[in-house]
Formats: C-alpha cells, structure tokens, sequence
C-alpha cells in the first residue's frame, strides 16, 4: 500500500462528512440542482466529488461495482483503506462508479423489488461537466422544471418509467454533483 492510498479522506471526517451527506442529500431532493462537495482528494482519475460521495455513501456492508477505467489499484485501495467496501460484479452493487458508457447497459444493476424497490443501485456517473442546460427535468422536489447536461435522455425515461423499481443516479464532475432520482421525469431539452 503506498502513501497516496493512505491519504485523501476527510481532513475532520466528522464535520466534512456530515457537510457532503447534506449536499448530496439536497442534490437528490432537488433534482437537477449542482452542489458542490469538498474534502476528499481521491486518487487521480475519480474525482473530488465522487471520491466525497463514496466516503459518505459507502462501508464494508456497501458492495461497490468500479467499471473500467475506473477500476485499478489505485482507486481499489483507496476504496479499501477509506471505506472497507468491498468491490463487486455490477449485479450485486448497491453503488457503481464510471463513466457513461463504460456503466452500461444499465439492465445489469439491481432495480430493486415490488417488495423492496429500495433495494436498487445507484450510479455514480463521472462527467466531464455538468451544467444547467439540456435535458428537462420534472417531478417532486422541481418547481416547475430543472435543466441538466445529461449523457442522453432515453435512458433515464425507460428508468423513470419503471417506478417504484429502477436506478438512482449522481452526476459528478471535479466538485460538482447533481442528482436524478428515479422519480425524476426526463424529456429532451
């Protein structure tokens, strides 16, 4: 293990993590919002703000599907030594981190049961940015609407359309997070 893995958690956990869970727990009330989530340094290629949401959101009990160009060493150790979760298949995940198109197909992630719809995956989808334009976005926690730079639209209503089941998502890019919930409706912008 060497000394990057060691480092890049939160400087004071308690404080940090209990800010990040309030910007993401806002980001999933309000869909379509950007936050801002400081206080982790993960490793180079998960960025600060996925790299937040997996020390807040993940633990030992947590299974975490990494795709590829996110699964490597480095980001496995870190994950390791910050949170003890254990890295799984991507249809045994409670959280799957990645790119786009290297999550998909989407069909391989839990959506949860009628019983049990909570019992689902939740992406965490590495962007290059995130912005206030694009897709529409309706459904509780909106006003009237939101607009966010989505990688595609079908998707997210083919997920929207399968309520109560269906995947929860975070949208990451450097310190920046949005969220769409699987109640979130999704039209081209």
């Amino acid at each position: 293990m060497d000394a990057q893995t060691l480092t890049g958690g939160f400087a004071d956990p308690a404080r940090d993590a209990a800010r990040a869970f309030r910007e993401i727990l806002e980001a999933m009330a309000r869909p379509g919002t950007i936050r801002t989530l400081a206080g982790a340094a993960p490793p180079a290629g998960l960025s600060p703000a996925a790299g937040a949401a997996l020390l807040v959101l993940a633990d030992r009990t947590t299974p975490v599907h990494l795709a590829p160009g996110h699964d490597g060493p480095a980001i496995r150790d870190w994950l390791a030594f910050h949170t003890g979760a254990p890295v799984v298949a991507a249809g045994q995940a409670r959280f799957a981190l990645g790119g786009w198109a290297a999550l998909g197909p989407l069909d391989r992630y839990a959506p949860g049961v009628a019983a049990y719809p909570d019992r689902s995956a939740t992406l965490i989808v590495e962007m290059d940015a995130l912005r206030p334009e694009g897709a529409r976005l309706t459904g509780p926690g909106i006003e009237t609407e939101a607009r966010l730079s989505l990688p595609e639209v079908a998707a997210f209503r083919a997920n929207a359309a399968r309520f109560p089941l269906g995947l929860d998502f975070l949208f990451t890019a450097g310190r920046r997070l949005a969220a769409l919930p699987r109640t979130t409706k999704v039209e081209a912008g």
